[in-house]
Protein backbone atom coordinates (compact mmCIF):
# COMPACT_ATOMS: atom_id res chain seq x y z
CA UNK A 1 0.00 0.00 0.00
CA UNK A 2 3.27 2.45 0.58
CA UNK A 3 3.43 2.40 -2.89
CA UNK A 4 0.04 4.37 -3.13
CA UNK A 5 0.59 6.66 -0.21
CA UNK A 6 4.11 7.41 -0.58
CA UNK A 7 4.24 10.51 -2.45
CA UNK A 8 7.03 10.78 -4.82
CA UNK A 9 8.89 14.62 -4.70
CA UNK A 10 7.15 14.62 -8.58
CA UNK A 11 3.25 14.26 -7.21
CA UNK A 12 3.91 16.54 -3.88
CA UNK A 13 4.91 19.54 -6.03
CA UNK A 14 2.48 18.57 -8.97
CA UNK A 15 0.24 21.74 -8.43
CA UNK A 16 3.65 23.98 -8.53
CA UNK A 17 4.00 26.00 -12.28
CA UNK A 18 7.26 25.52 -14.27
CA UNK A 19 8.83 29.31 -14.59
CA UNK A 20 10.92 28.26 -17.41
CA UNK A 21 10.31 26.50 -21.13
CA UNK A 22 11.96 23.25 -21.34
CA UNK A 23 14.63 23.40 -23.39
CA UNK A 24 14.78 21.71 -27.30
CA UNK A 25 18.03 19.59 -26.59
CA UNK A 26 17.99 16.10 -27.75
CA UNK A 27 17.79 14.73 -24.31
CA UNK A 28 14.57 16.92 -23.53
CA UNK A 29 12.93 15.70 -26.65
CA UNK A 30 13.69 11.82 -25.31
CA UNK A 31 13.15 12.79 -21.83
CA UNK A 32 9.89 15.35 -22.07
CA UNK A 33 9.56 16.56 -18.36
CA UNK A 34 5.77 17.46 -17.84
CA UNK A 35 4.81 21.07 -17.93
CA UNK A 36 3.93 21.28 -13.99
CA UNK A 37 7.38 19.29 -13.19
CA UNK A 38 9.80 21.50 -10.93
CA UNK A 39 12.80 19.26 -10.16
CA UNK A 40 13.92 17.89 -6.69
CA UNK A 41 16.87 20.51 -7.15
CA UNK A 42 14.47 23.98 -7.60
CA UNK A 43 12.01 22.90 -5.21
CA UNK A 44 13.07 24.78 -2.11
CA UNK A 45 14.51 27.59 -4.12
CA UNK A 46 12.32 29.83 -3.83
CA UNK A 47 10.32 31.19 -0.62
CA UNK A 48 7.45 31.45 -3.42
CA UNK A 49 7.94 27.66 -3.94
CA UNK A 50 8.98 26.79 -0.50
CA UNK A 51 5.48 28.56 0.95
CA UNK A 52 3.64 26.42 -2.12
CA UNK A 53 4.73 23.26 -0.65
CA UNK A 54 3.73 24.15 2.80
CA UNK A 55 0.46 25.14 1.67
CA UNK A 56 0.08 21.54 -0.14
CA UNK A 57 0.33 20.03 3.55
CA UNK A 58 -1.86 21.30 4.57
CA UNK A 59 -4.40 20.44 1.52
CA UNK A 60 -3.31 16.66 2.34
CA UNK A 61 -4.45 17.50 5.45
CA UNK A 62 -7.82 18.31 4.08
CA UNK A 63 -8.23 15.07 2.25
CA UNK A 64 -12.11 13.40 2.21
CA UNK A 65 -10.75 10.87 3.80
CA UNK A 66 -9.15 12.45 6.50
CA UNK A 67 -9.65 15.88 8.15
CA UNK A 68 -11.58 17.20 5.05
CA UNK A 69 -14.59 14.95 6.21
CA UNK A 70 -13.80 11.16 6.02
CA UNK A 71 -11.57 10.61 9.67
CA UNK A 72 -14.76 13.09 11.57
CA UNK A 73 -17.37 11.12 10.01
CA UNK A 74 -16.04 7.95 10.73
CA UNK A 75 -15.21 8.54 14.37
CA UNK A 76 -18.97 10.10 15.34
CA UNK A 77 -20.54 7.19 13.36
CA UNK A 78 -19.12 4.30 15.53
CA UNK A 79 -20.61 5.83 18.16
CA UNK A 80 -24.46 5.57 19.48
CA UNK A 81 -25.89 8.89 18.31
CA UNK A 82 -26.54 8.09 14.34
CA UNK A 83 -28.92 5.61 12.62
CA UNK A 84 -28.02 4.75 9.35
CA UNK A 85 -30.48 5.38 6.42
CA UNK A 86 -29.45 4.64 2.99
CA UNK A 87 -26.78 1.31 3.53
CA UNK A 88 -24.23 3.34 1.42
CA UNK A 89 -20.94 1.68 1.61
CA UNK A 90 -19.11 4.78 0.46
CA UNK A 91 -20.45 6.94 2.97
CA UNK A 92 -19.14 4.52 5.89
CA UNK A 93 -22.20 1.87 6.53
CA UNK A 94 -19.61 -0.80 7.29
CA UNK A 95 -18.14 1.15 10.02
CA UNK A 96 -21.40 2.53 11.46
CA UNK A 97 -22.47 -0.84 11.78
CA UNK A 98 -19.31 -2.41 12.84
CA UNK A 99 -18.72 -4.64 9.92
CA UNK A 100 -15.39 -3.11 8.76
CA UNK A 101 -12.83 -5.48 7.80
CA UNK A 102 -8.94 -5.13 6.33
CA UNK A 103 -9.92 -5.08 2.93
CA UNK A 104 -13.17 -2.00 3.85
CA UNK A 105 -12.75 1.03 1.41
CA UNK A 106 -13.13 3.36 4.71
CA UNK A 107 -10.39 1.45 6.58
CA UNK A 108 -7.89 1.59 3.30
CA UNK A 109 -8.93 5.17 2.76
CA UNK A 110 -8.05 6.89 5.93
CA UNK A 111 -4.62 4.96 6.47
CA UNK A 112 -3.69 5.89 3.16
CA UNK A 113 -4.41 9.44 3.31
CA UNK A 114 -3.14 9.80 6.94
CA UNK A 115 0.75 8.43 5.60
CA UNK A 116 0.25 10.19 2.84
CA UNK A 117 0.05 13.40 4.56
CA UNK A 118 2.60 12.31 7.26
CA UNK A 119 5.29 11.44 4.08
CA UNK A 120 4.48 15.01 2.62
CA UNK A 121 5.39 16.19 5.76
CA UNK A 122 8.47 13.66 6.13
CA UNK A 123 9.53 14.89 2.64
CA UNK A 124 9.02 18.28 2.95
CA UNK A 125 11.26 18.09 6.55
CA UNK A 126 14.07 16.69 4.82
CA UNK A 127 14.23 18.89 1.89
CA UNK A 128 14.02 22.26 3.54
CA UNK A 129 16.63 21.22 6.29
CA UNK A 130 18.93 20.04 3.12
CA UNK A 131 18.05 23.95 1.38
CA UNK A 132 19.18 26.18 3.40
CA UNK A 133 19.49 30.01 3.59
CA UNK A 134 16.20 30.65 0.87
CA UNK A 135 14.49 31.57 3.61
CA UNK A 136 15.58 33.46 6.65
CA UNK A 137 16.34 31.27 9.84
CA UNK A 138 13.27 32.30 12.01
CA UNK A 139 10.64 31.70 9.07
CA UNK A 140 12.34 28.21 8.21
CA UNK A 141 11.84 27.34 12.06
CA UNK A 142 8.39 27.71 11.42
CA UNK A 143 7.71 26.06 8.00
CA UNK A 144 9.56 23.17 9.97
CA UNK A 145 6.98 23.35 13.04
CA UNK A 146 3.86 23.15 11.25
CA UNK A 147 4.99 20.24 9.28
CA UNK A 148 5.75 18.55 12.72
CA UNK A 149 2.10 20.32 13.86
CA UNK A 150 0.78 18.42 10.47
CA UNK A 151 2.51 14.88 11.32
CA UNK A 152 0.80 15.06 14.68
CA UNK A 153 -2.20 15.27 14.14
CA UNK A 154 -1.62 12.47 11.53
CA UNK A 155 -0.78 9.89 14.00
CA UNK A 156 -3.18 11.13 16.13
CA UNK A 157 -6.13 10.11 13.77
CA UNK A 158 -4.69 6.64 13.28
CA UNK A 159 -3.70 5.64 16.81
CA UNK A 160 -7.53 6.37 17.86
CA UNK A 161 -8.73 4.10 14.86
CA UNK A 162 -6.06 1.11 14.56
CA UNK A 163 -4.63 0.62 17.68
CA UNK A 164 -5.96 -0.35 21.67
CA UNK A 165 -6.64 2.60 23.33
CA UNK A 166 -3.58 3.73 25.71
CA UNK A 167 -5.14 2.95 28.70
CA UNK A 168 -6.03 -0.61 27.90
CA UNK A 169 -2.73 -1.02 29.52
CA UNK A 170 -0.39 2.13 29.60
CA UNK A 171 0.34 1.97 25.80
CA UNK A 172 2.09 -1.54 25.82
CA UNK A 173 -0.38 -3.08 22.82
CA UNK A 174 1.03 -2.88 19.00
CA UNK A 175 0.38 0.43 17.54
CA UNK A 176 1.27 1.52 14.06
CA UNK A 177 4.17 1.94 11.79
CA UNK A 178 6.30 5.44 12.63
CA UNK A 179 7.43 6.76 9.55
CA UNK A 180 9.75 9.20 10.23
CA UNK A 181 11.73 9.60 7.22
CA UNK A 182 10.87 10.55 3.79
CA UNK A 183 10.06 7.60 0.86
CA UNK A 184 10.09 8.49 -2.51
CA UNK A 185 10.00 4.39 -3.38
CA UNK A 186 8.62 1.34 -1.52
CA UNK A 187 12.36 0.32 0.18
CA UNK A 188 11.03 1.36 3.27
CA UNK A 189 7.64 -0.40 3.39
CA UNK A 190 8.08 -3.22 5.74
CA UNK A 191 8.49 -1.40 9.08
CA UNK A 192 7.23 -2.94 12.15
CA UNK A 193 4.68 -1.80 14.07
CA UNK A 194 5.48 0.67 17.10
CA UNK A 195 4.14 0.56 20.46
CA UNK A 196 1.07 2.78 20.90
CA UNK A 197 3.11 4.19 24.00
CA UNK A 198 5.92 5.27 21.06
CA UNK A 199 3.50 6.59 19.07
CA UNK A 200 1.69 9.18 21.37
CA UNK A 201 5.86 9.80 22.74
CA UNK A 202 6.48 10.69 18.77
CA UNK A 203 3.19 12.94 18.65
CA UNK A 204 3.76 15.05 21.86
CA UNK A 205 7.56 15.55 20.96
CA UNK A 206 6.66 16.63 17.40
CA UNK A 207 3.57 19.03 19.28
CA UNK A 208 6.06 20.04 21.84
CA UNK A 209 8.66 20.97 18.93
CA UNK A 210 5.80 22.61 16.81
CA UNK A 211 5.06 24.43 19.79
CA UNK A 212 8.38 26.15 20.06
CA UNK A 213 8.44 27.30 16.83
CA UNK A 214 4.77 28.09 15.72
CA UNK A 215 3.89 31.95 15.50
CA UNK A 216 2.05 33.77 18.56
CA UNK A 217 -0.54 34.44 15.48
CA UNK A 218 -0.98 35.85 12.07
CA UNK A 219 -2.47 38.79 10.18
CA UNK A 220 -5.58 37.53 9.55
CA UNK A 221 -8.57 35.84 10.99
CA UNK A 222 -8.16 33.03 8.56
CA UNK A 223 -4.52 32.95 9.02
CA UNK A 224 -5.32 32.26 12.71
CA UNK A 225 -7.90 29.26 11.89
CA UNK A 226 -6.47 27.84 8.86
CA UNK A 227 -2.88 27.52 9.74
CA UNK A 228 -0.83 26.16 13.06
CA UNK A 229 0.11 28.48 15.55
CA UNK A 230 1.48 28.21 18.90
CA UNK A 231 -1.81 27.64 20.74
CA UNK A 232 -2.89 25.24 18.22
CA UNK A 233 -0.53 23.29 19.22
CA UNK A 234 -1.19 23.52 22.96
CA UNK A 235 -4.70 22.92 22.33
CA UNK A 236 -3.60 19.81 20.63
CA UNK A 237 -1.90 18.25 23.20
CA UNK A 238 -4.74 18.70 25.80
CA UNK A 239 -6.64 16.65 23.69
CA UNK A 240 -3.84 14.23 23.35
CA UNK A 241 -3.17 13.99 26.44
CA UNK A 242 -6.80 13.60 27.78
CA UNK A 243 -7.14 10.61 25.70
CA UNK A 244 -3.59 8.89 27.38
CA UNK A 245 -5.44 9.80 30.51
CA UNK A 246 -2.56 12.00 31.97
CA UNK A 247 -4.93 15.07 33.63
CA UNK A 248 -2.28 16.75 35.40
CA UNK A 249 -0.68 17.04 32.37
CA UNK A 250 -3.70 18.20 30.36
CA UNK A 251 -4.07 20.95 33.01
CA UNK A 252 -0.32 21.66 32.59
CA UNK A 253 -0.61 22.43 28.95
CA UNK A 254 -4.35 24.30 29.44
CA UNK A 255 -2.86 27.09 31.85
CA UNK A 256 -1.41 28.07 28.96
CA UNK A 257 -4.31 29.20 27.08
CA UNK A 258 -7.11 29.13 29.59
CA UNK A 259 -7.16 32.13 32.30
CA UNK A 260 -7.88 30.80 35.82
CA UNK A 261 -11.31 32.35 36.27
CA UNK A 262 -14.69 33.04 33.87
CA UNK A 263 -14.37 34.55 31.49
CA UNK A 264 -11.96 31.88 30.14
CA UNK A 265 -9.99 33.35 27.19
CA UNK A 266 -6.25 32.65 26.28
CA UNK A 267 -4.20 35.34 27.31
CA UNK A 268 -0.83 35.27 25.09
CA UNK A 269 -1.21 34.46 20.98
CA UNK A 270 -4.58 34.28 19.61
CA UNK A 271 -7.36 35.68 21.84
CA UNK A 272 -9.35 32.26 22.43
CA UNK A 273 -12.62 31.95 23.72
CA UNK A 274 -15.98 31.05 23.36
CA UNK A 275 -18.40 32.95 20.77
CA UNK A 276 -21.51 34.74 22.74
CA UNK A 277 -24.12 32.63 20.81
CA UNK A 278 -22.89 28.67 20.05
CA UNK A 279 -24.60 28.57 17.17
CA UNK A 280 -22.08 31.79 15.83
CA UNK A 281 -19.12 29.24 14.62
CA UNK A 282 -21.75 26.98 12.61
CA UNK A 283 -24.17 29.09 11.49
CA UNK A 284 -23.47 31.30 8.77
CA UNK A 285 -20.26 32.15 7.53
CA UNK A 286 -18.64 32.87 11.18
CA UNK A 287 -15.38 30.26 10.22
CA UNK A 288 -12.90 32.56 11.57
CA UNK A 289 -13.73 33.50 14.99
CA UNK A 290 -11.38 33.41 18.08
CA UNK A 291 -13.39 29.90 19.22
CA UNK A 292 -12.31 28.11 16.27
CA UNK A 293 -8.81 27.30 17.01
CA UNK A 294 -7.88 25.06 13.72
CA UNK A 295 -10.65 24.18 10.86
CA UNK A 296 -10.27 22.73 7.43
CA UNK A 297 -11.14 25.77 4.67
CA UNK A 298 -13.81 24.10 2.27
CA UNK A 299 -13.84 25.68 -1.20
CA UNK A 300 -15.57 24.74 -4.51
CA UNK A 301 -12.43 22.71 -5.14
CA UNK A 302 -12.90 20.52 -2.33
CA UNK A 303 -16.71 19.71 -3.96
CA UNK A 304 -15.48 16.32 -5.19
CA UNK A 305 -15.25 14.67 -1.67
CA UNK A 306 -19.34 14.49 -1.74
CA UNK A 307 -19.21 11.04 0.24
CA UNK A 308 -16.95 12.66 2.98
CA UNK A 309 -18.71 15.62 3.12
CA UNK A 310 -20.80 16.09 6.54
CA UNK A 311 -23.62 18.02 5.30
CA UNK A 312 -23.63 15.55 3.12
CA UNK A 313 -23.60 12.79 5.43
CA UNK A 314 -25.63 14.21 8.31
CA UNK A 315 -27.88 17.10 6.91
CA UNK A 316 -31.42 16.07 5.49
CA UNK A 317 -32.24 17.68 2.19
CA UNK A 318 -32.36 20.00 0.34
CA UNK A 319 -28.82 20.86 1.32
CA UNK A 320 -27.70 17.23 2.37
CA UNK A 321 -28.16 13.62 1.37
CA UNK A 322 -29.20 12.39 5.00
CA UNK A 323 -26.91 9.44 5.20
CA UNK A 324 -27.59 9.29 9.22
CA UNK A 325 -30.23 10.68 10.96
CA UNK A 326 -30.03 11.28 14.78
CA UNK A 327 -30.63 8.47 17.37
CA UNK A 328 -34.20 9.36 18.79
CA UNK A 329 -33.00 7.53 21.62
CA UNK A 330 -29.55 9.18 21.70
CA UNK A 331 -28.33 12.55 23.34
CA UNK A 332 -31.48 14.13 21.61
CA UNK A 333 -33.87 12.51 23.67
CA UNK A 334 -31.91 13.89 26.90
CA UNK A 335 -34.34 15.91 29.00
CA UNK A 336 -31.62 18.24 30.34
CA UNK A 337 -30.78 19.44 26.93
CA UNK A 338 -33.65 22.11 26.88
CA UNK A 339 -35.68 23.24 24.36
CA UNK A 340 -33.75 26.89 24.90
CA UNK A 341 -30.57 26.14 24.91
CA UNK A 342 -29.30 27.40 21.61
CA UNK A 343 -27.64 24.16 20.23
CA UNK A 344 -30.87 22.79 19.79
CA UNK A 345 -30.98 24.94 16.54
CA UNK A 346 -28.34 22.61 15.49
CA UNK A 347 -31.27 19.86 15.32
CA UNK A 348 -33.82 19.57 12.62
CA UNK A 349 -37.35 20.33 14.58
CA UNK A 350 -39.30 17.21 12.17
CA UNK A 351 -41.99 15.10 14.51
CA UNK A 352 -40.07 11.89 13.88
CA UNK A 353 -36.39 11.78 12.23
CA UNK A 354 -34.36 14.47 13.26
CA UNK A 355 -30.76 15.11 11.50
CA UNK A 356 -27.41 17.68 12.63
CA UNK A 357 -27.35 20.53 10.65
CA UNK A 358 -23.82 22.13 12.07
CA UNK A 359 -23.14 21.85 8.65
CA UNK A 360 -25.98 22.83 6.41
CA UNK A 361 -24.30 24.59 3.39
CA UNK A 362 -24.90 22.66 0.02
CA UNK A 363 -23.61 21.83 -2.63
CA UNK A 364 -20.69 22.21 -3.22
CA UNK A 365 -20.59 21.70 0.83
CA UNK A 366 -18.44 25.09 2.03
CA UNK A 367 -18.49 24.54 5.60
CA UNK A 368 -15.94 24.65 7.15
CA UNK A 369 -14.60 20.86 9.15
CA UNK A 370 -13.29 21.72 12.96
CA UNK A 371 -10.53 20.15 13.86
CA UNK A 372 -10.28 22.36 17.49
CA UNK A 373 -12.39 24.37 19.00
CA UNK A 374 -11.91 26.38 22.26
CA UNK A 375 -15.22 24.71 23.69
CA UNK A 376 -13.56 21.37 23.21
CA UNK A 377 -10.03 22.88 25.10
CA UNK A 378 -12.28 23.89 28.17
CA UNK A 379 -14.43 20.59 28.32
CA UNK A 380 -10.91 18.70 28.34
CA UNK A 381 -9.42 20.60 31.19
CA UNK A 382 -12.74 20.33 33.01
CA UNK A 383 -12.89 16.68 32.95
CA UNK A 384 -8.59 16.62 33.68
CA UNK A 385 -10.20 19.00 36.72
CA UNK A 386 -12.57 16.62 38.03
CA UNK A 387 -10.81 13.33 37.67
CA UNK A 388 -7.97 14.91 39.60
CA UNK A 389 -9.90 16.08 42.39
CA UNK A 390 -10.61 19.92 41.92
CA UNK A 391 -14.48 19.94 41.52
CA UNK A 392 -15.00 23.37 42.28
CA UNK A 393 -12.89 24.02 38.99
CA UNK A 394 -14.19 21.56 37.09
CA UNK A 395 -17.51 22.27 37.84
CA UNK A 396 -17.35 26.01 37.15
CA UNK A 397 -15.70 25.28 33.41
CA UNK A 398 -18.90 23.08 32.98
CA UNK A 399 -21.17 25.70 33.95
CA UNK A 400 -19.43 27.91 31.64
CA UNK A 401 -19.82 26.04 28.46
CA UNK A 402 -23.36 24.70 29.41
CA UNK A 403 -24.64 28.46 30.59
CA UNK A 404 -23.63 30.36 27.16
CA UNK A 405 -25.76 27.79 25.05
CA UNK A 406 -28.23 28.06 28.21
CA UNK A 407 -27.61 31.20 30.53
CA UNK A 408 -30.92 30.27 33.07
CA UNK A 409 -29.86 25.99 33.33
CA UNK A 410 -28.95 25.05 36.41
CA UNK A 411 -27.25 21.58 36.92
CA UNK A 412 -28.79 19.25 39.32
CA UNK A 413 -27.21 19.61 42.72
CA UNK A 414 -26.34 15.84 42.75
CA UNK A 415 -24.75 16.03 38.93
CA UNK A 416 -22.15 17.90 41.06
CA UNK A 417 -21.65 16.25 43.99
CA UNK A 418 -18.87 14.96 43.76
CA UNK A 419 -15.99 13.31 41.36
CA UNK A 420 -17.59 10.39 40.09
CA UNK A 421 -20.69 12.53 39.37
CA UNK A 422 -19.32 15.75 37.72
CA UNK A 423 -16.79 13.41 34.85
CA UNK A 424 -20.33 11.52 34.02
CA UNK A 425 -21.68 15.34 34.05
CA UNK A 426 -18.47 16.59 31.45
CA UNK A 427 -18.82 13.44 29.20
CA UNK A 428 -22.18 13.98 28.99
CA UNK A 429 -21.73 17.57 28.27
CA UNK A 430 -19.41 16.74 25.41
CA UNK A 431 -22.05 14.74 23.53
CA UNK A 432 -23.79 17.85 23.46
CA UNK A 433 -21.52 20.45 22.50
CA UNK A 434 -18.67 18.37 20.08
CA UNK A 435 -22.07 16.91 18.82
CA UNK A 436 -21.09 15.62 15.32
CA UNK A 437 -17.11 16.78 15.56
CA UNK A 438 -15.96 13.29 15.73
CA UNK A 439 -15.62 12.66 19.57
CA UNK A 440 -18.04 10.20 20.65
CA UNK A 441 -16.08 6.99 19.45
CA UNK A 442 -13.36 8.18 20.80
CA UNK A 443 -14.26 9.47 24.22
CA UNK A 444 -15.76 6.30 24.53
CA UNK A 445 -12.46 3.95 23.67
CA UNK A 446 -10.57 6.14 25.73
CA UNK A 447 -12.73 5.32 29.13
CA UNK A 448 -12.31 1.60 28.39
CA UNK A 449 -16.31 2.19 28.09
CA UNK A 450 -18.34 -0.42 25.40
CA UNK A 451 -19.91 1.00 22.57
CA UNK A 452 -23.74 1.07 23.07
CA UNK A 453 -26.23 -0.35 20.87
CA UNK A 454 -28.48 1.80 18.02
CA UNK A 455 -31.18 1.04 16.59
CA UNK A 456 -30.73 -2.69 15.30
CA UNK A 457 -27.59 -2.88 15.74
CA UNK A 458 -26.32 -4.50 19.40
CA UNK A 459 -23.49 -3.23 21.68
CA UNK A 460 -19.38 -3.62 21.42
CA UNK A 461 -17.97 -4.32 23.67
CA UNK A 462 -14.43 -3.55 25.20
CA UNK A 463 -13.13 -7.07 24.54
CA UNK A 464 -14.56 -7.39 20.88
CA UNK A 465 -12.26 -7.54 17.91
CA UNK A 466 -14.58 -4.35 16.48
CA UNK A 467 -13.77 -2.12 18.90
CA UNK A 468 -11.09 -1.09 16.80
CA UNK A 469 -10.09 -0.91 13.38
CA UNK A 470 -7.68 -3.54 12.00
CA UNK A 471 -4.90 -3.15 10.35
CA UNK A 472 -5.75 -2.68 6.12
CA UNK A 473 -4.89 -5.12 3.36
CA UNK A 474 -2.56 -3.16 1.26
CA UNK A 475 -0.09 -2.65 4.20
CA UNK A 476 -0.21 -6.03 5.37
CA UNK A 477 0.24 -7.21 1.69
CA UNK A 478 3.06 -4.98 1.37
CA UNK A 479 4.70 -5.28 5.10
CA UNK A 480 6.08 -8.00 5.41
CA UNK A 481 6.75 -7.34 9.06
CA UNK A 482 3.07 -7.39 10.21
Amino acid sequence: MIQLILLSRRALLAGLVLLSAASCSKNSILNPQPSTYISDASAYNTPDRILALVNGLYTSLKSGNLYGGGYILYSEIRGEEYINRTSNIYSGFATWNYTVNSSSTEVQNVWSAAYTTINSANIFLEGLQAHPGVIDTALAQQYLAEARFLRAVSYYSLITLYAKPYQADGGASPGIPLRLKAETDPSGNSLPRSTVAQVYAQILGDLDAAELHLPLQYATALLNTTRAHRNSAIAFKTRVYLTMGNYQKTIDEAAKIVSATAPYRALTGVPHQLQASATTPFLGDNYTTTESIFSMPMTALNSSTLYSSLCYDLNSTPNGNGEYNLNPQGIISDSQWRAQDARRQFITSGPTTRFLQKYSKGSPYLDYVPVIRYAEVLLNVAEAFARTGNVSVAADLLQYVRQRADAAYVFPADSLSDQAHLVNSILHERRIELLGEGFRSNDLLRNLLPIPAKGAIGAVTTTDEKYIWPLPTTELNTNITL
